[in-house]
């Protein structure tokens, strides 16, 4: 296929090629990666300036996504993509294949550096947000080699899914901490304030006055960034939230629940370990079951399942896409309605083809990456997430570019319980991330360094 790049695509292309570090916050369905390649390909084989690239990507995107974007277009046909995902051995045989651009995923990159020579002199970071964390096996990894690469870009298009915090690493896997610092503790006393704590213990901070601004104006010379509705005529979305109830006896299951582990906890300092807990208990009951201590099962309600059949039914055949959370969520699914996972590279191009009228995914191993919006428009979210990123990134598999039809997203909440709150911290968090996105955004044909 002939590509035939957008405005907005040449400019992007234009700023990875002349910026050692880039950062590029680009939303769901800009194509970043074929601009990604397109700009590998001119660094590699026009300029010369750039000799072997590592890609470091989500699983299914290392595997699919970026081979299959590879080989798309016409004007790639000269770049050579070796995949190295799969056993010890095939990941040694991909290694060993003559390739210009390595394409791995995110958690074989501490063995890659732990058992090769280190000879890649540009990395890409397909969604940087999953270098937030800069006490994670794989920031280390990549911390330890980074002054051996030359350039640098990470791609993303949720910079900051759980606030302002999450720059830190991510910026600092880039730069090496030439912008926000090279520590945390300082970045912290820089630009925030202690919030939530227990007397000396400290479990979230806030903001200062002013840093939002100032954290942006640290960045804004190698970050860039742009929406999708800002450049794509993108299809129509509708939101839909279909509330159930349950009855007398099932809701006081749920508050007694929430009453003793709350109590429980209150003896005590509460951490972000035992409220999650609480959070996922809660959560797990809201869908209809919830874990025991050993792990068994225990069926409290069915309120959600008869919602989503009669979503299903009232769908009339079109193809239906539910996103689960928890397990025992994906077989109460599987023990109503007749689904199929998209887990494989087949299951994928079986739902682009019109060919599975229900699937079901689970967002934190499907959510970034895949093009799935050749299957089908409606998305039905059985069990919610706190995860901004990964609620967004799930919903753009059917809300993108190339997409038909209106893209219709379901919500089913349980009316008295957590996932009331959670819809609406899904809102709230949203607030800084599109603070951070407009302050960067680019401009076609202007600067976005602030010069």
């Amino acid at each position: 296929m002939k590509y035939e790049a957008h405005d907005y695509q040449k400019y992007v292309e234009k700023f990875i090629l002349e910026h050692p570090v880039a950062a590029v916050f680009l939303d769901m369905g800009l194509g970043k990666t074929v601009i990604t390649l397109t700009a590998i390909r001119e660094l590699m084989l026009e300029r010369f300036e750039v000799s072997k690239v590592l890609v470091i990507a989500p699983l299914r995107v290392a595997r699919d996504t970026w081979p299959n974007e590879a080989s798309k277009w016409n004007h790639l046909g000269d770049l050579r993509l070796s995949v190295v995902v799969g056993t010890d051995c095939q990941r040694k045989a991909a290694l060993k294949t003559e390739a210009d651009v390595y394409v791995i995923n995110r958690e074989n990159l501490e063995w890659l550096v732990e058992n090769y020579r280190w000879d890649f002199d540009m990395v890409v970071i397909d969604e940087l947000s999953s270098f937030k964390n800069g006490r994670s096996k794989r920031f280390r990894a990549l911390k330890q080699v980074r002054p051996l690469v030359k350039k640098m870009v990470g791609l993303t298009g949720t910079p900051s899914p759980n606030g302002l915090m999450d720059l830190w690493a991510e910026i600092g896997i880039l730069d090496m901490g030439q912008r926000l610092g090279r520590f945390i503790t300082g970045f912290r006393e820089r630009y925030f304030l202690p919030d939530k704590r227990n007397q000396m213990v400290v479990f979230s901070y806030k903001p200062k006055v002013g840093a939002e601004a100032a954290i942006y104006d640290k960045v804004s010379d190698i970050c860039i960034s742009m929406k999708s509705t800002d450049y794509l005529k993108m299809p129509e979305l509708i939101n839909n939230v279909v509330e159930v109830r349950m009855n007398e006896n099932e809701q006081k299951v749920y508050e007694t629940l929430k009453k003793e582990m709350v109590l429980e906890l209150s003896g005590g300092e509460i951490d972000a370990k035992n409220a999650g807990g609480l959070s996922n208990k809660l959560l797990q009951l809201a869908n209809g079951s919830v874990y025991d201590d050993r792990g068994k099962v225990i069926h409290i309600h069915d309120r959600k399942v008869e919602a989503l059949e009669d979503l299903v039914e009232a769908a009339n055949g079109k193809p239906v896409l539910i996103a689960y959370w928890f397990k025992h969520d994906l077989a109460t699914i599987k023990k109503n309605l007749q689904v199929r996972e998209l887990k494989s590279s087949q299951d994928i191009k079986d739902w682009n083809a019109g060919n599975i009228p229900v699937a079901v995914i689970h967002p934190a191993s499907a959510g970034h990456g895949l093009n799935l919006q050749s299957g089908g428009s409606a998305l039905i979210w059985y069990g919610l997430t706190w995860s901004l990123e990964l609620y967004q990134q799930t919903n753009a598999r059917l809300w993108r570019q190339g997409q038909k039809e209106t893209v219709v997203i379901h919500h089913i909440v349980t009316k008295g319980t957590i996932d009331e709150r959670v819809i609406k911290a899904l809102k709230n968090k949203n607030i800084t991330q599109a603070s951070l996105i407009d302050a960067v955004k680019a401009q076609i044909g202007g600067r976005c360094d602030g010069r």
